[in-house]
């Protein structure tokens, strides 16, 4: 089994509501029958107003995400849900994925076919050329893991190696992250950063988290949506 994970963007005439329903209806409906899991991150009305962290490098930036499990990424096999994708949107991308779950969401379980509560933050991240591959993963893995996890009010936290792309021109990303928050942390940097009340602590969470940061991503190839994440069909 692997795993993929497909950028979407809609034609800008069409409406975004509609863009989105009809990913959560007719899209994933088809892709169901493809994929042992499925799951669907969208820019939608519960998301767009947040003001928690929002980075585009790349123009336009992607309006949704498709993560999905299948029984290979190869090609030929890849076809069928290339062509329900490619037919859903005008562009899009598509990565080969090696995932790694450091933090589950045990305190609000995703439950099939329903918006997951607070809201899942996806970031596309490029390696600096200043790292090695080597060393770009061993910071972002060994030492910013931990970093991310004590000062953030993060509640999932899943990390996305990216293997290879699938698709020709998909942007040169290393990784993607998604993370969930409590919904009030779109708007108010003290839940984000597990500080409330305690403005101390929110300063030294956000020097600690922008330190760690620093030390590994390309801010000139970052992309940071927040989204509204749906488990369309869990693995078993």
């Amino acid at each position: 089994m692997e795993k993929i994970i497909y950028a979407l963007w809609r034609d800008a005439s069409e409406n975004r509501a509609r863009f989105n329903a009809r990913l959560l209806g007719e899209v994933t409906d088809a892709l169901a029958a493809h994929v042992f899991g499925l799951r669907l991150n969208l820019q939608d009305a519960e998301v767009e107003r947040g003001t928690s962290p929002r980075m585009a490098s790349t123009q336009p930036q992607m309006d949704a995400v498709i993560q999905l499990w299948s029984p290979s990424a190869n090609d030929p096999a890849r076809a069928p849900v290339d062509a329900i994708i490619g037919g859903a949107a005008p562009r899009y991308a598509a990565w080969l994925a090696s995932e790694s779950t450091v933090l589950p969401n045990t305190l609000h379980p995703p439950v099939t076919g329903r918006r997951t509560e607070g809201f899942s933050q996806i970031v596309f991240l490029g390696r600096p050329p200043r790292l090695t591959w080597e060393a770009w993963r061993d910071t972002w893995q060994r030492h910013h893991t931990a970093v991310a996890v004590d000062t953030q009010a993060n509640f999932e936290y899943v990390q996305n190696l990216i293997v290879r792309p699938l698709t020709y021109g998909a942007p040169d990303y290393a990784a993607m992250v998604e993370e969930c928050f409590p919904y009030a942390a779109l708007g108010d940097e003290a839940v984000y950063f597990d500080a409330v009340g305690d403005s101390a602590k929110l300063a030294e969470n956000q020097r600690l988290m922008a330190e760690s940061c620093a030390r590994f991503i390309d801010f000139d190839r970052i992309d940071c949506l927040p989204t509204s994440q749906f488990d369309v069909k869990r693995i078993v």
